[in-house]
């Protein structure tokens, strides 16, 4: 265990730079906050560079709990409180944070699976880290994204994800339209959500998809709709006529569990 008493230490003054975009690119790295995602990220083999906890949470009940054992094996730094809260995200943090470096951007595409998740500049960070883990929860392991997505390893996304980040490949793309096109070639067919068409999406088989969800105001591009193989509809029996982006990324992905459930059972 080591110790730093200074916010004027090296380190500290890089954690404050890691709350920027423009800085976690730069070094490659981001920074997760809580117990229970630290605990996750030592489970999952994730590249922790540095575990940072403060005097006050080392004998905490939750640290005691999920990371004792942990990090008796693992070399950490301990800060007084009030240096703890000058790097926190959060209004009244656990006192665990750790440095991430980020996996290496991986551009290959796994065609193994059924459907693909595709986000077309998603920009609430709450929604992109719902659909990363939901994303998760259905046993996909990567997530295609638009340059004018919302950065993925946002702290606040980051929590969202619960954990799923360490899972979910996220995959940047250039040009999403592109891309698409490359995949289309691949023989997946671009599935997009359009309030002007009577199909649902409970008419859709799910396999060899690419379901592209839109930004949540203006929805999927006009780019991309043109470049769509099938639109269709989530049906709704009230008057709300849209859904939250990560919600409907939900309903959809979930009639994909449902239709695998179906055909496990030769149903």
């Amino acid at each position: 265990m080591q110790q730093i008493t200074s916010k004027k230490n090296k380190l500290i003054k890089h954690i404050i730079k890691l709350k920027e975009k423009k800085y976690r690119k730069e070094y490659n790295e981001y920074l997760i906050e809580g117990v229970k995602i630290v605990e996750e990220a030592i489970e999952e083999n994730a590249k922790i560079k540095q575990i940072i906890i403060s005097q006050e949470a080392i004998e905490s009940e939750l640290v005691q709990k999920h990371l004792k054992e942990k990090l008796q094996k693992i070399d950490y730094i301990q800060v007084p409180s009030n240096i703890f809260k000058l790097i926190s995200e959060v209004e009244k943090p656990q006192g665990v944070l750790a440095i991430i470096e980020k996996e290496k951007q991986k551009e290959d595409i796994d065609y193994g699976q059924d459907i693909i998740l595709a986000l077309d500049d998603i920009q609430d960070p709450g929604n992109l880290g719902t659909i990363i883990r939901t994303a998760d929860s259905v046993g996909l392991n990567q997530i295609l994204i638009s340059k004018g997505t919302i950065d993925p390893y946002n702290p606040k996304v980051i929590r969202s994800t619960m954990g799923a980040i360490f899972r979910v490949k996220i995959i940047e793309c250039e040009n999403l339209g592109q891309t698409l096109k490359n995949i289309q070639k691949n023989n997946y067919q671009i599935v997009v959500t359009d309030l002007n068409t009577d199909k649902s999406i409970y008419d859709i088989k799910m396999q060899n998809k690419v379901i592209v969800i839109g930004n949540e105001a203006n929805g999927v591009s006009k780019e991309i709709k043109e470049k769509s193989d099938i639109k269709a509809i989530i049906p709704m029996l009230g008057k709300t006529e849209s859904l939250n982006a990560s919600i409907a990324t939900g309903v959809i992905l979930y009639e994909y569990v449902r239709q695998t459930l179906q055909k496990n059972k030769g149903l």
